[in-house]
C-alpha cells in the first residue's frame, strides 16, 4: 500500500459497520474478458464477480474506484504504474507469451494490496491431494483417501479402502465432475467413474472413504490487522438422488436447488468453527475463504476441501455472512475491501485464533 498513514473509515468490528465520508483511497476492480460461451468455465478465474455491482458499492465509500480489464501485459504494467491502494479481483492468472503470470505474484512484486491468498496458498488448496495431506500433518480430521487414475488399480483387492467410496477430480472446483455416480459401491463403478473423470476433467481422481453425515460449509473472515479469524458455519442440504444419497453435485449447485440453513446447535457450531479455523491456518489462508466439512457416522466433523477464493455473488460465502452475522451483501463487499486494505503488512500470515461464541441470526 502506498500510503501507510491512511485513516480507515470502516471500523473492523463488522457487526456495526458505519460509514462517514468517502475514503481517499484508490481501488481497481480487475477483470479479464469473458468467454463467448457464458457457461464456459474460466480456469484462470477463481472468483466470479459482478463487477458493476461491486463498482457501485465501493464507489459509495471510496473516492477512486475503477474497473480495469486486462487484455495484454501492457494493461497490467500500466496498473502497476498507477499503484492503486487495492486490487479487488477474482483473477488467478493471465496467459501472456505462452506463460502463466499470476496476478497476486505480480501485485506482491509491486507492493500492491489485494484480496484473498497468494499463489502458493491457492495452489495448495486447489490440489485436493496436497490439501488433505496438509490436514493430516496438522492433525485435522479428514476422510481416508488415495489418488487414482485409469488402469492403476486392476482388481478390487488392490484398492486400499473399502466401499462405499466417494470419487471426484483431484483438481477442480464448483463440484465439476461430481454427479450421482460419484458414490461407488463396487469395483465396476470405481473403474467407470475414474475413467469418466480422466476423460472429461483430464486429471486423476481423489478417492475417499464415503462420509454419510450432514454437510456444512464454513465461511472465514480474517481481521487484516490482528489476524483474528471469524468462522461462519452453515448447513447445506441436497435432495436425495435416485440412489438415496444427498450429493452436492454440479447440477444442484448450478440450479441452486439445495437448502442452506444456519447452524443453531452451539456445540456443533463450535466444532465446525474450530475445524475450519485450523484448516484455514494450516493452508496459510489470508483475508477470506470457505472450508467444506462433512460429518462421519459418529457426527464428527471432517475436512472435505477448501476454497480460498470463494464466490462473491450470493452463494455459500454470502449466505454464511448473512445467517451468522446478519450482514448485507454491501457490508460483505466493504468488509472484504477493508480487510485487503488493512492487511498489507500481514500478508506473510500471522494468525490469531478466537473462540468467542457466535451470535446466531436465523
Amino acid at each position: 500500500m502506498k500510503n501507510s498513514n491512511i485513516q480507515h473509515t470502516i471500523p473492523l468490528k463488522i457487526e456495526n459497520i458505519t460509514f462517514n465520508n468517502k475514503a481517499d483511497q484508490t481501488i481497481e476492480i480487475v477483470i479479464v474478458p469473458k468467454p463467448e460461451d457464458k457457461n464456459a468455465h474460466q480456469k484462470n478465474v477463481g472468483i466470479e464477480l459482478d463487477e458493476d455491482l461491486i463498482f457501485e458499492i465501493l464507489s459509495k465509500h471510496y473516492q477512486h474506484v475503477q474497473i480495469t480489464k486486462i487484455n495484454i501485459q501492457r494493461d497490467l504494467d500500466e496498473l502497476a504504474g498507477r499503484g492503486p491502494d487495492l486490487v479487488f479481483s477474482g483473477v488467478k492468472y493471465f496467459h501472456f507469451n505462452d506463460e502463466n503470470l499470476w496476478l497476486n505474484d505480480f501485485l506482491d512484486s509491486h507492493d500492491i494490496a489485494y484480496i484473498a491468498s497468494n499463489r502458493t496458498v491457492l495452489n495448495g488448496e486447489y490440489d485436493k491431494d496436497r490439501a488433505k495431506r496438509t490436514m493430516q500433518k496438522a492433525n485435522i480430521n479428514t476422510a481416508c483417501f488415495f489418488v487414482a487414475k485409469p488402469d492403476e488399480y486392476l482388481t478390487e483387492d488392490s484398492i486400499p479402502l473399502a466401499f462405499p467410496l466417494f470419487i471426484k477430480p483431484v483438481s477442480s472446483g464448483d463440484s465439476i465432475g461430481v454427479d450421482a455416480n460419484s458414490i461407488v459401491t463396487n469395483f465396476l463403478g470405481f473403474q467407470s467413474k475414474i475413467l469418466d473423470i480422466y476423460r472429461n476433467q483430464h486429471c486423476s481422481s481423489m478417492v475417499e472413504t464415503y462420509l454419510p453425515g450432514k454437510e456444512y460449509s464454513v465461511g472465514i473472515f480474517e481481521d487484516g490487522v490482528s489476524g483474528t479469524l471469524r468462522a461462519m458455519p452453515i448447513e447445506i442440504i441436497a435432495e436425495p438422488n435416485e440412489n438415496g444419497y444427498r450429493i452436492l453435485d454440479f447440477d444442484i449447485k448450478r440450479n441452486d436447488s439445495e437448502k442452506v440453513l444456519p447452524v443453531t446447535d452451539t456445540k456443533i457450531h463450535k466444532a465446525l468453527s474450530d475445524v475450519a479455523k485450523n484448516a484455514f491456518k494450516a493452508l496459510g489462508g489470508k483475508s477470506l475463504g470457505r472450508i467444506d466439512i462433512k460429518m462421519n457416522e459418529n457426527n464428527e466433523p471432517h475436512f472435505i476441501e477448501a476454497n480460498l477464493m470463494p464466490g462473491l455473488r450470493k452463494g455459500y460465502f454470502y449466505k454464511a455472512c448473512l445467517l451468522n452475522l446478519d450482514m448485507s451483501y454491501e457490508q460483505m463487499i466493504l468488509t472484504i475491501a477493508e480487510t485487503g486494505l488493512s492487511s498489507k503488512d500481514s500478508q506473510l500470515g500471522v494468525f490469531t485464533d478466537t473462540t468467542q461464541p457466535q451470535t446466531q441470526n436465523a
